[in-house]
């Protein structure tokens, strides 16, 4: 029968994406694979088209875990199977929706058996189909956390576990797990990064003849889907039948000690957490041997491999970016070229190489991958000369910051903003505001304390602020609004009990009306758009001031990233605001243009102000069920116009107005202090929080202290001490007897 899925043999390019899902094809203990790259490089189109060359698989008749009929799963809800021969279908491709429910991901009560017929009977989820197949998230990175929580439970332990409304059920859930993610709308948490055996990169390739090519085949499939992949039917049996022959020769494939010490010595150069990444490299190494016809692993499949399976491992921080430094692993290598490649051992000082001019990158025999790319020299070559993409653009130039460059002095402290002319008057230029000064380069980031928005609200998972979401612990019931969300099983039953006898019931079964229906009402964490409002004028421009500040917002960025926050930037200098970054998941993007964020001239408060009041104004028609939290970075100083600083207090009030929740991070530094962030902070209704007690150390600390002055104090000043205690410290521009706006949670 032949299939309208667009051929896996017909992609153009993508050598690296290629080899990736074949390498899981022929050896699924590799564990899965996570493609990154920009939308519309075909991404998906390769998922769903490796899934028609896997061998089809053998099941029990009837078992819906699929179990193999010739070692069942003992443990199998539908159990127990007799071994026997069973019956033949494809693997499987299950697709997990980024919107699914936890229900549909890990199955649950089949509410219709248990009401209907008082049975209790599973559904299985998607987990159980998958079992055996390849489960495809695209969009992984959207993925909400308690699917991703689910995700790592199946993956680390290869089966799923259900416990919930009465039911305990376990079945097999082993899979090879593959997203596809675009990088810029968010990263991945670590957890469920290193879950994915490989990572690899793509882009759209900038060579016209490819593009042309690319475009050509996509039209004539969508013209005669079933006469497009009939064409390419031949390559893709020659493709199924490798992949079944690399299989079958996987076995046999020997990983020799030598091999084995390079892998371990490359993991430990590259400070890999765990020893995950080290299994995963065997693994892969092994496995293309096996897909290059070769019964023994080679330095240059170790190298790959490693290229493979490392880079997503050794990020540091969420804004490093995934990558290799081949240089290093090539030098590593060589290190500890093992002996029957033709070097000497060595003996840890990385000399004994000999004469051996043996080319560590050339190819191993017919098959060798040629540049140290891809072992594929069969019908997958077709474009794939560009390895995973074009050439990618040159890394723009290092900023200039040199330590040496004579510093501007900062603004007198005592100087009255109101004027206008105060915090920006050194170094006029002819219009009469302070040059721009190049980027500096970002304080070390550090823990930050917990800010979260007041009150109780509905938005989308995460894990900064109350709110009512469709996950978590269950803290009631009530009627449903509308159609019907999370039913809450036990209040449904209770609402009912009370009538069956006089709705005549005589059966086993419960009768049911629609007033009787109840769903559950759950408490968990939401995520906030948390929009940074960061002054960049000239009385910010000090390098040491401007280096502090960054690290703050970057520490505050890495938070949010933890929180499944999205995120935003305004900055103001000079004569205005500017959206420096649209609200958006990927924080990634708000660190970079952070990082290259200028300083100098005025101090447009107002104007950065009103800038923000307007994103979040368009924010609340997109999302309206999204809270926001105001970030305002700056020392409080307005210069420039007709009366900056009563400017900035209107806009301050027109925001308080408008219900925002905001925290001003006062950057003032100096013996003397004028207090203005304080003062915005009152008419923002939000506290002040110098870049000290943004610290969670510090935090921490002072809550201790105050712990401690409490329990040695009089009764009648504990009162003001719980405030402290409960909702941090009573800060600057915090007005007298008000509930702070943004509270902190110290364990």
């Amino acid at each position: 029968m032949t299939s309208a899925t667009y051929p896996f043999t017909a992609v153009v390019g993508m050598a690296d994406m290629r080899l990736g899902l074949l390498l899981n094809a022929v050896s699924p203990a590799i564990g899965g694979v996570l493609v990154r790259g920009e939308k519309g490089t075909a991404k998906s189109t390769m998922v769903r088209g490796i899934a028609s060359l896997l061998p089809t698989i053998e099941t029990v008749p009837g078992c819906r875990f699929s179990c193999d009929p010739a070692a069942p799963d003992p443990g199998c809800p539908d159990g127990p199977h007799e071994p026997g021969t069973g019956a033949t279908r494809p693997s499987r491709l299950v697709e997990l929706p980024v919107g699914a429910s936890e229900d549909r991901l890990v199955g649950a009560l089949d509410i219709e058996r248990a009401l209907a017929d008082g049975v209790k009977s599973f559904e299985p989820g998607l987990l159980a189909d998958a079992h055996r197949g390849i489960l495809y998230v695209d969009e992984v990175n959207l993925l909400h956390d308690h699917l991703i929580d689910l995700l790592l439970d199946a993956a680390a332990m290869g089966s799923s576990y259900v416990e919930r409304e009465g039911v305990s059920v376990r079945h097999a859930a082993r899979f090879l797990l593959v997203g596809t993610m675009n990088p810029e709308e968010g990263e991945l948490r670590p957890q469920l990064l290193d879950r994915f055996g490989l990572t690899v990169e793509v882009a759209a390739s900038r060579e016209p003849d490819e593009r042309v090519e690319v475009v050509r085949r996509r039209l004539a499939y969508e013209e005669d889907p079933a006469g497009f992949a009939a064409r390419w039917a031949e390559d893709e049996a020659e493709l199924r039948a490798r992949i079944a022959a690399a299989r079958a020769l996987l076995p046999s494939v020997v990983l020799g000690d030598g091999a084995l010490r390079q892998i371990a010595a490359v993991c430990a150069a590259f400070e890999v957490d765990g020893m995950r990444a080290d299994i995963v490299t065997a693994r892969t190494a092994t496995a293309l041997a096996a897909w290059a016809g070769r019964t023994e692993v080679t330095t240059e499949d170790v190298r790959q491999a490693a290229l493979l399976a490392l880079p997503h491992r050794r990020r540091r921080n969420p804004f490093d970016a995934p990558g290799l430094d081949e240089d290093k692993l090539d030098e590593i290598l060589d290190a500890y070229q093992p002996e029957a490649e033709g070097r000497a051992p060595d003996d840890g000082d990385g000399e004994g190489d000999g004469d051996d001019d043996t080319d560590p990158d050339g190819p191993d025999g017919p098959d060798g991958p040629g540049g140290g790319r891809s072992p594929d020299d069969g019908p997958l070559r077709d474009g794939d000369g560009q390895g995973s993409g074009p050439e990618q653009p040159p890394v723009p130039e290092q900023r200039a910051d040199d330590p040496a460059r004579p510093e501007a002095p900062e603004a007198d402290p005592h100087q009255a903003p109101a004027t206008g002319e105060g915090g920006e008057g050194q170094g006029v230029d002819a219009r009469g505001a302070a040059p721009e000064r190049p980027a500096v380069a970002a304080g070390e980031p550090f823990a930050a304390r917990m800010l979260n928005v007041p009150g109780l609200g509905e938005g989308a998972a995460g894990r900064r602020s109350r709110a009512r979401t469709a996950h978590g612990r269950t803290t009631g019931s009530r009627r449903p609004h509308g159609a019907l969300g999370k039913l809450h099983l036990s209040a449904t039953v209770r609402a009912a009990a009370p009538h069956q006898r006089a709705r005549g019931r005589t059966g086993a079964g419960l009768l049911l009306r629609r007033d009787d229906l109840r769903e559950a009402v759950r408490e968990g964490r939401e995520g906030n758009l948390v929009l940074f409002v960061v002054d960049a004028s000239g009385s910010m421009a000090a390098r040491q001031r401007m280096s502090a500040v960054k690290g703050a917002v970057l520490s505050l960025l890495l938070d949010a990233y933890q929180r499944r926050d999205k995120v935003g930037l305004v900055t103001f200098r000079g004569q205005g605001a500017e959206l420096a970054l649209p609200p958006t998941s990927s924080v990634d993007a708000a660190a970079v243009r952070l990082e290259k964020l200028p300083t100098g001239g005025r101090t447009p408060l107002a104007a950065g102000l009103l800038s923000a009041r307007e994103v979040l104004r368009v924010e609340r028609l997109r999302d309206p069920s999204r809270r926001p939290l105001l970030v305002v970075v700056t020392d409080g100083r307005a210069t420039g116009g007709s009366q900056p600083v009563a400017q900035a207090t209107r806009a301050a009030r027109l925001l308080a107005a408008d219900g925002v929740a905001s925290v001003v991070v006062d950057c003032e530094s100096g013996m003397v202090r004028l207090g203005l962030a304080a003062q915005l902070a009152g008419e923002l209704r939000g506290p002040a929080v110098t870049l000290e007690e943004l610290r969670a150390d510090s935090v921490t600390a002072l809550v201790r202290g105050a712990r401690a002055a409490r329990d040695g104090a009089p009764a009648r000043a504990r009162q003001g001490e719980r405030t402290t205690t409960e909702h941090g410290p009573q800060h600057r521009g915090a007005r007298p007897g008000r509930r702070t706006d943004i509270t902190e949670r110290v364990a």
